[in-house]
């Protein structure tokens, strides 16, 4: 093995007779330098694209949700409930009660999510990043205000200050049977609220009006049970030992939900798309990694006479193979190298300096393109180089050889 790698070093750094080799040699590393460096960065922009969208979400949704397996609502009369709500790993947490309503405003209607939730865990965890405009404290002095969605405040033109501000929030009373009354009204809860802040725009969330609890069970006439329980931690790396523990004690009658399973969709999408733009980019590289057949062949027909002084020799037609084998993957090793060395150098210098911008006023979540360097893509681009380049420089040393037997007499 150490004399075909031997042979292999001396044909990659030496001189050809003939320039055209060293140019086509050249372009073969170029193509495997630019194709995994443009890996690299491709895979690092994704992942600060991911990184920004689901820290947006993550402003938004509790770190921990615990929902029934079945039905809408559950009851927290027990004992575990209480231990929960004293557990020293949990910085937030607050019961839910949820529903569609209709809200109403100046003739104006809009159908939307009623989220009842304990003021005090609104305040308990940094959540100013979610409020666009206003307040989070819903209920000062016993009084109840509410955080509407930007679709809401949008499609009802509701103003944030002022007097004349009440919106009227509309809920189908339960235990009540439709047609029973003359009145239909009498079938309706009718509360009146005023809206104290205004959330950010966020998928999901556009549609959702945050009220006290209280306020909530009042509306929907619901008074004992919750729709949900959302928990936020002290640490976040206690938050998978803590889903399992109260999974464990809850049983199968719950679900305990993290981030990433409370919206499946979004974190799917977002990783699907980075490894599509993956797949794509692997396949140019594989194109620009076939240079190293055209690059063998051309060194194949300018080392004949080597050839036949290593047959005089002894050397068999495995040996030459080798030779020429070792040759592509050492090409390729070169090229991945250089190439995942700039695009991290690269990465590193658009993390500190944001030099690739989205355009001035073009983009209000960001200004410059995020990226988040992760050792294990790195990994995976050289491992997808030196396997295609392995299949490759086999290939093109055995039919290389093969082609000129003949004339070399192997």
């Amino acid at each position: 093995m150490k004399l075909p790698f031997f042979f292999a070093i001396r044909y990659l750094f030496s001189k050809k007779s003939v320039n055209a080799i060293n140019i086509i040699s050249s372009i073969s590393v170029i193509g495997v330098l630019v194709s995994s460096a443009a890996l690299v960065i491709v895979l690092s922009f994704y992942n600060g694209m991911e990184k920004l969208i689901l820290s947006l979400y993550s402003t938004f949704a509790p770190e921990l949700r615990i929902e029934p397996a079945e039905g809408k609502v559950f009851s927290t009369k027990q004992p575990f409930f209480d231990d929960l709500r004293k557990n020293n790993k949990i910085q937030s947490y607050t019961e839910v009660l949820e529903d569609k309503i209709l809200i109403q405003y100046d003739n104006h209607q809009f159908i939307a999510q009623v989220k009842g939730v304990e003021p005090a865990s609104l305040l308990a965890v940094d959540h100013e990043n979610m409020l666009y405009a206003g307040d989070f404290d819903i209920y000062p002095d016993s009084i109840p205000y509410a955080i509407i969605g930007a679709q809401i405040q949008s499609n009802l033109r509701v103003p944030i200050e002022g007097i004349d501000n009440t919106i009227q929030l509309f809920s189908p009373r339960k235990g009540v049977q439709a047609g029973s009354s003359v009145n239909p009204m009498d079938e309706i809860n009718i509360r009146s609220i005023s809206p104290r802040g205004v959330l950010q725009y966020q998928q999901g969330y556009d549609n959702l009006i945050i009220t006290p609890l209280p306020f909530a069970r009042d509306l929907l006439n619901e008074h004992k049970n919750v729709s949900a329980i959302e928990i936020y931690t002290k640490d976040s790396s206690t938050v998978q030992g803590l889903k399992k523990e109260i999974q464990t004690a809850l049983g199968d009658t719950f679900k305990v939900k993290d981030r990433e399973q409370q919206n499946p969709l979004l974190y799917k999408t977002v990783r699907s798309e980075k490894w599509i733009v993956f797949f794509i980019l692997t396949i140019i590289c594989i194109i620009a990694i076939f240079n190293i057949i055209g690059s063998l062949t051309m060194l194949v027909i300018d080392k004949k006479e080597d050839m036949l002084v290593l047959q005089s020799l002894g050397a068999n037609k495995s040996l030459i193979q080798r030779i020429f084998f070792y040759e592509g993957v050492m090409i390729a090793f070169l090229g991945g190298v250089i190439g995942i060395a700039l695009g991290l150098l690269f990465c590193l210098f658009q993390e500190k300096y944001g030099f690739i911008t989205t355009g001035e006023g073009a983009n209000a979540i960001m200004d410059v393109y995020p990226v988040d360097i992760r050792t294990m893509d790195f990994v995976i681009v050289f491992i997808t180089v030196m396997v295609v380049a392995t299949f490759v420089s086999y290939l093109a040393a055995h039919l290389s050889v093969r082609e000129i037997k003949n004339d070399t007499k192997i």
